[in-house]
């Protein structure tokens, strides 16, 4: 007798599992980690290593003794937030700030909602976000690039871009090449274009994710801002800037894109994808803060439901 079985989110088809697509995501997210290692040093592993050592043990906990469930560390998804949680912060960001950030993302942006495939924001954001409104001094003190010759615990600090260009510096920007291949301040996951655009590559080809929401927010951002820039060059910077500073690039290809908090259709994706696109944008040129990735993207995930029912396909007509 066959079974007619519902079970939340994500619902993978074909040889694909959960498991399978969230390695798939870590092994893009390599070439991320190794310039961040060559960039920032040993500040760099310590605060990955943290970060996926407290979601990992965060989930099992809760898991374990409040859910009373099975416990499902290994399929990867706990691996990723850590790994995204670890990106979005300073490389000196201290320890302990760091873990209550792990603990927010499992603890209030996962297990709360009921695990994975039932989450409502992606967690990695929302730790990021708890922490920078609680910490903001800690979230915005940025290491310059210098290797191993950082010190994790005294490291040399400066502006990122994008903090220079809501100062006003706009002489005082990398170039476009030391934006590419890193070579300026920032989180870990931000700083090397190149790394993420080949993770990027890497996601297409393994069909893990698809084009319409990372392309539509980055079209999106070019148009925009290159709208913005025509108008007065002095005041607004470049469509390339936009695109090749701060979380953008993180954002739109991993985070953005996670399977239970975007929407379904490609119609959805792309108007997703665009509001992420315009918020950001917003947010950067207009708002109090120098980044607003972070913010459009929670925001978006929230009007994931109404997207999901506005671009529901006539079952029959």
């Amino acid at each position: 007798m066959n079974k007619f079985i519902v079970s939340s989110s994500p619902h993978v088809h074909g040889n694909d599992s959960i498991s399978k697509n969230m390695y798939g995501v870590l092994i893009a997210l390599i070439p991320a980690f190794i310039c961040s290692v060559i960039v920032f040093g040993w500040g760099a592993i310590i605060t990955t290593a943290t970060s996926v050592i407290a979601c990992l043990l965060f989930e099992f906990l809760i898991q374990k003794y409040i859910v009373k469930g099975k416990t499902t560390i290994w399929d990867g998804s706990a691996m990723i937030t850590g790994v995204l949680l670890a990106f979005n912060v300073p490389s000196s960001l201290p320890l302990w700030i760091l873990i209550i950030g792990a603990l927010v993302a499992i603890g209030i942006g996962k297990m709360t909602f009921g695990g994975l495939g039932s989450n409502v924001f992606n967690p990695a954001l929302v730790g990021r976000v708890f922490l920078l409104i609680s910490f903001p001094a800690q979230m915005t003190t940025w290491p310059l690039p210098k290797g191993f010759a950082t010190s994790y615990i005294d490291a040399t600090t400066g502006a990122t871009p994008l903090q220079l260009i809501k100062a006003g510096h706009m002489d005082q920007i990398p170039n476009l090449i030391d934006m590419l291949f890193g070579r300026m301040g920032g989180s870990l996951g931000e700083i090397a274009t190149a790394a993420l655009l080949l993770g990027f590559i890497w996601l297409l080809y393994k069909k893990i994710i698809t084009w319409h929401i990372p392309i539509s927010i980055f079209a999106t951002v070019i148009v925009f801002s290159g709208i913005m820039h025509l108008c007065s060059p002095e005041q607004f910077v470049s469509p390339l800037v936009q695109l090749l500073t701060g979380g953008l690039m993180l954002g739109s290809i991993f985070m953005a894109t996670d399977y239970v908090t975007s929407p379904m259709a490609n119609k959805g994706m792309i108007i997703y994808g665009i509001g992420i696109g315009i918020i950001t944008v917003v947010i950067r040129t207009f708002g109090s803060y120098p980044e607003g990735v972070s913010f459009a993207i929670l925001i978006m995930n929230a009007l994931t439901p109404l997207i999901n029912r506005y671009c529901k396909p006539a079952r029959f007509k």
